[in-house]
């Protein structure tokens, strides 16, 4: 008889590339590209916020010139939910990337709103899915797969091509009783785990916390706390987008016959969107507007508002400084802040709660009471979704180092192979195949940073130059310089702006004029003719002399004019 043969499977070596193009070691900015042969799809199309050392900058969105250099081949963008660092850069993108967006109802309500803003509704091409649903582009079946989330209609995407399938989380937790939309679809995660991931790509902003993600309806509780015997005017800071959090709000409201007022432009973008599309019931009359306020008791009122991130010029921080031109705060009002500081956003909260205090208002936040849970999973929520996808691959996601490297410690905890573990990096290409998962090579990658109505024209040397000018000030240096003859028709002329105040250092600015003048006298006597090198110089004596007077080093700017 023949000798029996051990049976193997033959491994599938097809390769998938995945590549990072932001959400990999910071918050917020999430894009993913998902390559398989000359075909590649977009998951997710987020913005993020600027660091303290961004003076001036609104809005920070992925660097998007690959894209960019093979539009040809983009089939799609693919949403897995509504939240600013997930759609947040679609309107800049589409200007050069004209491919569909497919999403579910609310995320491209969200989107279809800002794209009004920035007049591109005419040309987008939104396309809107149920989870539950797959989609077929090219070589990709994308099959859209029910989470709970800090905002309605969340969804992971399992990315399903030749090479296997790529499960993408989003932003999730595991919600067994959700306060709409029924618990996250765990089944189907069983069921793709039996089948067979090739690879998870898993959230990780809450990979160092313990436990389990606690439920929405554990705030619902709070609230209820909060409004029963409470007589005060009732103020609530929350993320607009939460509007499972805000139905509980007016829900809680109308039980204790307080009428509700939103304020804040986020706010009332994102009740009109989730009421028009079905996604709140608001009962009839409880709704009032803003300016309809002082027609009632506070004990009556409740007020829903934006800046529970402390953000400058949001509604409760213009409340909290006396900006707001319809509301004013005092003793007889009771703010709730329903929201946990995004990491670097903690000063700007306490900031505000410091003045809401001095005006005699009670503060409320989740350090005190539990009125707010988290929108992402825990480690127990994570640990699950490990065990029962399965994957083959795990890439942590979505979080800086630390949560990324925490996630990846969670990972060897289930039992994952080290080794098919990897930490990503932001432009860097992962190549998949069941054989092996490694890093092939580089695309262009970065930060564009968005100010005003500019799109990537504030670069390093105009942040240095801000930077510069926030720390240290500005001194103008004008002449007036016949060049041919080498006089110095008049000047100069000293001008600072945020270094001294003139008036009051008369004796440090004369000492300046007379430097300046003595330093462009011995360049026109020494015959020189390039401007660029007498501007040179008088930057540099000037420089030396007020940081040996001042330790300051202020931008120097001659203006020099040939007469």
């Amino acid at each position: 008889m023949p000798k029996s043969r051990k049976q193997t499977k033959k491994l599938n070596t097809e390769k998938v590339r995945i590549i990072p193009l932001g959400g990999i070691g910071e918050i917020g900015k999430n894009m993913t590209v998902v390559e398989y042969g000359d075909e590649m799809i977009v998951i997710d199309c987020g913005l993020g916020f600027p660091d303290e050392d961004m003076p001036g900058i609104d809005l920070v969105i992925p660097d998007t010139t690959y894209l960019e250099n093979n539009a040809d081949r983009v089939k799609g963008i693919f949403i897995t939910h509504g939240h600013e660092d997930h759609i947040g850069a679609i309107p800049y993108v589409l200007r050069v990337l004209n491919v569909p967006i497919y999403g579910t109802r609310l995320s491209l309500g969200i989107i279809e709103g800002k794209l009004v803003e920035h007049g591109l509704d005419k040309q987008a091409d939104l396309r809107c899915v149920n989870s539950g649903d797959t989609v077929k582009v090219g070589s990709f079946e994308l099959e859209f797969i029910h989470v709970n989330h800090s905002i309605a209609d969340a969804c992971a995407i399992a990315v399903t091509c030749p090479a296997g399938t790529v499960l993408f989380s989003g932003d999730f937790k595991i919600d067994l009783t959700p306060i709409e939309g029924g618990p996250i679809d765990l089944t189907r995660f069983g069921e793709l785990g039996k089948k067979g991931v090739l690879a998870l790509l898993c959230e990780s902003t809450n990979a160092e916390r313990p436990g389990y993600t606690l439920s929405e309806r554990t705030v619902g509780v709070s609230l209820e706390d909060i409004f029963n015997g409470c007589n005060k005017r009732i103020v609530i800071a929350t993320f607009s987008s939460n509007v499972h959090r805000v139905q509980q709000i007016i829900n809680c409201s109308h039980r204790y016959g307080r009428k509700v007022a939103v304020t804040g432009r986020s706010m009332l973008n994102i009740v009109d969107v989730a009421t028009r599309l079905g996604y709140m019931d608001i009962p009839k009359g409880t709704l009032i507007e803003l300016a309809d306020i002082k027609k009632y008791k506070p004990e009556e009122v409740t007020l829903v508002t934006t800046g529970s991130q402390g953000e400058p010029m949001s509604a409760l921080y213009r409340m909290a400084y006396s900006d707001h031109d319809k509301v004013t705060l005092s003793e007889n009002d009771l703010v709730v802040i329903s929201a946990t500081a995004i990491p670097g956003n903690e000063k700007l909260v306490t900031k505000i709660i410091n003045e809401l205090l001095k005006k005699g208002v009670t503060v409320l936040n989740d350090a005190v009471a539990d009125v707010h849970v988290s929108g992402h999973a825990c480690q127990e929520d994570l640990k699950m979704l490990h065990v029962l996808t399965k994957p083959r691959y795990f890439i942590p996601m979505h979080g800086e180092f630390k949560h990324l490297k925490a996630h990846y410690e969670l990972a060897k905890e289930v039992g994952e192979n080290p080794s098919h573990i990897l930490i990503p990096e932001i432009g860097k290409v992962i190549e998949i195949s069941e054989e092996k998962m490694e890093v092939t090579g580089n695309v262009p990658s970065g930060k564009v940073l968005v100010d005003g109505f500019g799109v990537g024209d504030v670069g390093n040397i105009v942040l240095r130059d801000r930077r510069h000018l926030s720390l240290d000030g500005l001194i103008v240096v004008v002449a007036a310089v016949d060049i041919d003859s080498g006089e110095i028709v008049s000047g100069p002329d000293i001008v600072s702006r945020g270094f001294v105040y003139v008036r009051e250092a008369e004796a440090l600015m004369d000492e300046v004029r007379t430097i300046a003048y003595d330093t462009l006298r011995s360049c026109l006597d020494k015959n020189m003719k390039e401007w660029n090198a007498i501007k040179a110089k008088v930057k540099d004596e000037l420089t030396d002399y007020l940081y040996a007077k001042t330790k300051r080093k202020p931008m120097i700017l001659p203006v020099f004019m040939n007469v």
